[in-house]
């Protein structure tokens, strides 16, 4: 049975709905803490529909924030509880993005993923394999979680654009290379953004890519 997600909205500055991007939040935190992005992003994208949903469940290493799934090196948990964790959540974020194209009267292609570090670990396992490929996802500060089951498991692919901090604490910057070579060796349209001295967080010059990338991807 799926988990039906909370979610925060922002409505396009058009009024008219062309197009979506949805905000994948990281470990502890919630749809909130990314839904202030929509204040820069929308007066250049003003036909897109901003989502920000809450990951399914309560965080155990932070109690008043959400996590998508456990994560065993901050809160103890077993591998076995993660990957449990990982493959219940790909199943309640699938059912909330074909909720969301049904609702809105938009197709794949019409909608894109942000997500940041445990968000881009969503993203980045859930939309190669949905059936259809969405507009674009762009990847904070994350990682690709099984790099070696993404080539024989993608179904569609999706132009992907991986941000990172090369000062990260939290989610090593190595990272970025790794899901880069993976996405590219399985054939994605992949491209990277260093965030010179930045750490675990998004700067000011990740979100202008970010702005670019998806103006270059969604209609409207």
């Amino acid at each position: 049975m799926t988990r039906e997600l909370q979610v925060g909205r922002r409505a396009p500055k058009s009024g008219t709905v062309k197009s979506a991007v949805v905000f994948l939040h990281g470990y502890g935190a919630d749809g909130a803490d990314l839904l202030g992005l929509a204040d820069p992003l929308g007066p250049h994208l003003p036909d897109t529909l901003f989502l920000a949903p809450d990951a399914p469940e309560p965080c155990s290493g932070n109690p008043f924030g959400r996590q998508w799934f456990p994560i065993p090196w901050l809160d103890g948990s077993s591998e076995e509880a993660a990957a449990e964790g990982l493959a219940r959540a790909a199943v309640d974020l699938n059912a909330f993005l074909d909720k969301t194209l049904e609702e809105e009267a938009l197709t794949p292609s019409q909608l894109a993923i942000i997500g940041f570090s445990q968000g881009t670990m969503m993203a980045l396992e859930v939309a190669p394999r949905r059936a259809a490929p969405l507009a674009a996802i762009v990847a904070f500060s994350g990682r690709l979680l099984r790099p070696e089951a993404l080539e024989a498991e993608a179904v569609s692919k999706p132009p992907v654009l991986l941000i990172h901090g090369d000062a990260d604490p939290v989610v090593p910057f190595a990272d970025m290379q790794l899901a880069g070579n993976a996405l590219v060796g399985a054939g994605f349209e992949t491209y990277g953004h260093v965030m010179q001295g930045t750490g675990h967080g998004i700067a000011p010059d990740g979100l202008s890519m970010a702005l670019a990338f998806l103006k270059e991807r969604l209609p409207g």
